[in-house]
């Protein structure tokens, strides 16, 4: 490991922060809830209530595994259906049904359009793989590999936790930290010796559970209260404004020293 610097591992979520994937997330699952809602309101006579951005993506869905959003959602409207099984067909009304349509949607909307990167993350993790620094992503999509694979991205880090890792390791998605503790447990890396990046509210309420060595929030969506309210140590509108390794670094040993409960060992 590069004793340069004082942390040795940096865990990057995909969505929202490496890919600009975040809004095509969002977008298939407003397709996906609002086709659902107007059929409830056609057969069950519930007033149509679309599914909006801020006040049911971000709080309810965003960051979190896909049968967990379609669940967080229904409980707010108060929608009750059987959680079904994983493989149930696209469209059928489960829980994991609507998931599975939700994805399809996706996907749609990825082939069609294309994938595109944040340049100023690009320029990061490059500088942190030339100095040593371990790399992870870790995100609640099942589509993360796929994804890194169209911006040829996967081989360059060294662990990857996603959705599809989570279901075969049984980890609890976030707001809990198993994807980040488990991507620094591949590393062999002491969570307080990690950095955590990432564009969501669940993802930094991660971070801070997780007892990692510095949580950064990227507010892409206007969210900086809500980062800091989370639990993000620092948040940003960009990676640019970090000002590289040597930026990151010396954030990282700021707030290791102004925080008595973050030794660096």
């Amino acid at each position: 490991m590069n004793s340069n610097f004082s942390f040795k591992a940096v865990i990057f979520d995909m969505d929202g922060v490496i890919t600009k994937t975040a809004l095509t997330h969002a977008a298939a699952w407003k397709k996906m809830f609002d086709e659902y809602l107007l059929k409830r309101e056609k057969e069950h006579g519930e007033p149509f209530a679309e599914f909006t951005h801020a006040a049911d993506y971000l709080p309810y869905v965003d960051g979190k595994p896909r049968y967990k959003g379609v669940q967080s959602f229904l409980d707010s409207r108060a929608i009750q259906i059987p959680f079904g099984d994983p493989s149930d067909s696209p469209g059928t009304e489960t829980v994991c049904g609507l998931g599975n349509q939700k994805n399809i949607a996706f996907n749609e909307v990825l082939e069609n359009e294309g994938v595109e990167v944040y340049p100023s993350t690009i320029a990061l993790i490059n500088e942190l793989k030339k100095a040593g620094i371990k790399l992870g992503v870790a995100s609640s999509s099942k589509n993360c590999k796929p994804v890194l694979e169209r911006v040829d991205l996967l081989h360059i880090f060294d662990a990857r936790v996603d959705g599809v890792v989570s279901a075969e390791l049984d980890l609890h998605g976030k707001p809990e930290p198993d994807i980040f503790t488990t991507a620094c447990d591949i590393f062999g890396v002491k969570y307080a010796q990690a950095i955590v990046v990432e564009d969501a509210v669940s993802g930094v309420q991660a971070g801070k559970k997780g007892k990692f060595g510095l949580t950064i929030g990227i507010a892409r969506e206007n969210n900086r209260i809500e980062l800091e309210e989370n639990g993000a140590d620092l948040v940003v509108e960009d990676l640019e404004e970090i000002g590289g390794i040597k930026g990151l670094n010396d954030l990282f040993l700021k707030f290791n020293q102004e925080t008595t409960g973050n030794k660096i060992i």
